[in-house]
């Protein structure tokens, strides 16, 4: 049985770069995530430059424009021509309604945007804020909170897209000290400090996926995950759960958890991606091996990932013979009937890491070829050195 070290989680070492540099840099922060987002998110916290490129992390962009605006710095925010493409008019309207001074540099609502300063304003805030879009731009407001004067009372749509990081972000804040309260349909911070404390980071659940798929659809293989605990800050550890439809038995240890093949493939299932959008790909393909009749809802925000993943999804699809074809209004079904693996399949990543990720454990019954094998370093540097490694008997 093969062992793996996943790379720890970037959602939750972005999350404690931020309060850590909110904090004076007094924290102590174990197994920093090794991705290259994490990465450029360190270099640009410790940066004195005026213009800064967060490339295409849009974690990085999202909490830095809150991070900037809150410690009333003047910077220019930029990336990629894909970052250019992504909304950010969002929370630069809530950042607005707070004080901060921010201009469009193209495109509006879109970055580049130039912050120019802030002014805190005297009253307790209670803010709406559109939740169905993203999560992102609501962690971001809430880790600045604290520090505004009176601090904010932030209310939520009836939908809230991908809770379970909201709840992380939370989570995190109580654990260098802030208090918090969310309840109907509004998250109250009252102004405080975070106090400095040690955070372990733990392994990266949505990495793990691709290796719960991996086993699924294996003959009968199995893998042991370092570090993995049953209690977790991540949403995506409802992986777990998933798979035991798909042909998955997981196993907590005290070392981390083994992964099994099981002989149960469920003939049907229907999933609600809205609390973990980045499953959904990895899932996809596993269930289009199974030829499995799949229904999704909650993928909204697949739009305005690292690509269109919807669209980039349904034409890699194509190429084993399966359809992902939108019903109704955000329904979606996978069609199946017709899978037919070729003996070479070559998959375009649109430069985003999960389309690489999710396709590859279909390489132990094809070769696939890839258009940019690189673009795994965003989340998982050793992606395929770990591959390669199961693959070798």
């Amino acid at each position: 049985m093969k062992t793996l070290n996943i790379p720890t989680s970037k959602s939750i070492t972005n999350r404690a770069l931020i309060i850590n540099a909110l904090s004076g840099n007094k924290c102590t922060l174990m197994n920093i995530s090794t991705s290259r987002d994490s990465q450029i998110m360190q270099e640009l916290l410790a940066s004195n430059e005026k213009e800064l490129n967060v490339q295409d992390a849009g974690t990085v962009m999202r909490f830095l424009t809150a991070y900037y605006a809150i410690t009333n710095q003047k910077v220019t925010l930029k990336g990629t021509e894909r970052m250019h493409q992504r909304p950010i008019k969002i929370l630069v309207q809530a950042l607005r309604s707070i004080g901060t001074k921010i201009d469009y540099l193209g495109k509006e609502g879109y970055p580049p945007i130039y912050i120019k300063g802030f002014t805190s304003l005297n009253a307790c805030l209670e803010m709406a804020i559109d939740s169905t879009v993203s999560s992102q731009y609501i962690s971001a407001l809430l880790m600045i909170s604290p520090l505004l004067r009176n601090g904010i009372w932030l209310k939520l749509n009836e939908k809230v897209a991908s809770k379970p990081y909201i709840q992380m972000t939370l989570d995190l804040m109580a654990h260098f000290g802030v208090t918090s309260e969310w309840k109907n349909g509004k998250i109250m911070i009252p102004a405080q400090t975070y106090t400095p404390n040690t955070l372990v980071i733990e392994p990266d659940w949505s990495s793990a996926s691709y290796w719960y798929s991996y086993i699924s659809i294996s003959q009968n293989e199995q893998v042991f995950l370092k570090g993995y605990k049953e209690k977790s800050l991540q949403g995506d550890s409802i992986v777990a759960k998933i798979y035991e439809q798909l042909g998955v038995t997981t196993k907590f240890t005290s070392e981390g958890i083994v992964l099994s093949k099981n002989s149960f493939i469920a003939k049907k299932l229907e999933i609600d991606f809205s609390n973990y959008p980045d499953l959904a790909q990895t899932v996809l393909v596993t269930c289009a091996f199974h030829k499995i009749n799949l229904k999704l809802t909650g993928l909204e925000s697949l739009k305005i990932k690292e690509t269109d993943r919807i669209a980039a999804m349904q034409h890699e699809l194509k190429k084993i013979n399966v359809e992902l074809t939108e019903v109704n209004y955000g329904e979606f079904e996978l069609k199946t009937e017709s899978l037919s693996i070729p003996e070479i399949l070559f998959i375009k990543t649109y430069n985003d890491h999960r389309m690489a990720m999710a396709f590859a454990p279909l390489s132990q019954w094809t070769n696939i070829e890839y258009d940019e094998k690189e673009v795994v370093a965003k989340s998982y540097p050793s992606f395929w050195k770990d591959l390669e490694l199961f693959t070798t008997h």
